[in-house]
């Protein structure tokens, strides 16, 4: 007998004959003889009408009562997939992230993880229960609910795998798993059997949606190996573990953009030490986190910055800054979303030359313009037009020969 956590989002529950269907899989692996914990997310499209519904009855309502509000979609989820169970003859229980024992930090809307006690959980596993958290949310040492950003239902999964020493930790989604770039854009995408840590963090952080970039963090630090697989048909997935069998044979391994990115630029404030450091220290404390940057000095002593953050953060940061032009003596903001974050991942670019010009002079002879870019040793990302974004992906996927992976 193993132990299982099994994380289902938000498509995969997105109506009652879907729980049903959720349920009907759960009950077959508990069938199976497996302790089966499972996180749920809220129903898709709950989280967001949650979020218009608080806009419309307050603009800029407080990051703590928004933890109030939207904890409650992954809590709905979790009842009913329960009630599911127990309509199959399953003996289930549903859990809050707080009664699963998940502590956080006291960040509202982006809060990480502290500490899991695993002892509440444990406990119903041994009564031969399967059990139901609530995935994207905890509580902090003040006893207030806190969630874990968009797609914390992935994170939750991921660290409760690590804490109940689980055994296979799966997540299921409406995809069959990774992807060599986004399948509904470039229609030749391969699926990947197995990806890094490393590659499937760079994806996840350049705009892949299939999991979160901190969830993939955790797991490499935890080594939590993980599957993604569908929830509406059983093909194997894609494995995601330390080290795979092709490493650096590849050089690219996926192509993945972002366009919930804004570029934001500050200009004429002073070129002189701890002016950057002035903005960027407002940025985090404000939790706003920020991806690409780029300093541009100009004549008589004045500077410029451009960097880009989460379009739904454009407006804190504004805010942020007011008080820093004024301490520092200059400075104006102005911010661009039409734009969208390109990138091309693999762990073979460490030792393989020519991928940045390969992805440049494809790029230029499709005539899309390079705004920003940025480099590592297994990622290239380059700021271009929102509006040609799907035409860049198909460009760089092809100029790599991903559709022969």
């Amino acid at each position: 007998m193993s132990r299982i956590v099994q994380k289902y989002g938000g498509t995969s529950v997105g109506d009652v004959e879907r729980i049903k269907k959720v349920a009907e899989r759960i009950k077959a692996s508990h069938d199976d003889g497996h302790e089966i914990v499972v996180v749920v997310s809220a129903r898709a499209g709950v989280t967001n009408e949650l979020i218009a519904r608080a806009k419309n009855v307050c603009e800029n309502p407080s990051d703590r009562e928004l933890d109030q509000l939207l904890s409650i979609g992954e809590q709905e989820t979790t009842a009913l997939t329960a009630m599911a169970l127990q309509g199959l003859g399953v003996d289930a229980v549903s859990y809050t992230g707080a009664q699963a024992g998940i502590f956080t930090d006291k960040s509202h809307t982006k809060a990480k993880i502290k500490t899991i006690n695993p002892k509440p959980v444990e406990n119903d596993l041994k009564a031969g229960r399967v059990v139901i958290v609530a995935g994207f949310q905890g509580i902090n040492e003040e006893g207030q609910i806190t969630t874990l950003g968009r797609g914390g239902s992935d994170l939750t999964a991921i660290a409760l795998a690590a804490a109940l020493k689980a055994d296979k930790c799966e997540i299921y989604t409406d995809v069959d798993g990774v992807y060599t770039a986004d399948p509904r854009v470039v229609k030749n995408a391969q699926k990947l059997m197995e990806i890094s840590y490393d590659e499937m963090l760079e994806l996840a952080s350049s705009g892949s949606k299939v999991m979160q970039s901190r969830s993939v963090e955790f797991a490499k630090k935890y080594n939590v190996i993980f599957e993604v697989r569908s929830s509406f048909n059983h093909n194997p997935g894609t494995t995601v573990k330390e080290e795979v069998t092709y490493m650096e044979q590849v050089v690219v391994r996926g192509v993945a953009v972002d366009k919930d990115q804004a570029k934001v630029v500050i200009s004429n404030i002073p070129d002189k030490p701890g002016s950057a450091a002035k903005v960027f220290r407002a940025l985090a404390d404000a939790n706003i986190i920020v991806d690409m940057i780029v300093q541009n000095v100009g004549r008589h002593g004045i500077a410029n910055l451009t960097f880009t953050v989460p379009k739904g953060d454009t407006k804190k940061a504004a805010k942020a800054l007011e008080p820093v032009f004024v301490a520092i003596g200059g400075g104006e903001i102005a911010v661009h979303e039409k734009i969208a974050k390109l990138s091309v991942v693999g762990v073979g670019m460490k030792t393989h030359s020519g991928v940045a010009a390969t992805l440049f002079q494809a790029l230029a002879d499709a005539g899309i313009n390079i705004e920003l870019i940025s480099t590592s040793e297994i990622k290239i990302s380059v700021i271009i037009d929102l509006e040609r974004s799907d035409e860049a992906a198909r460009v760089a996927h092809a100029a790599f020969k991903l559709e022969k992976i």
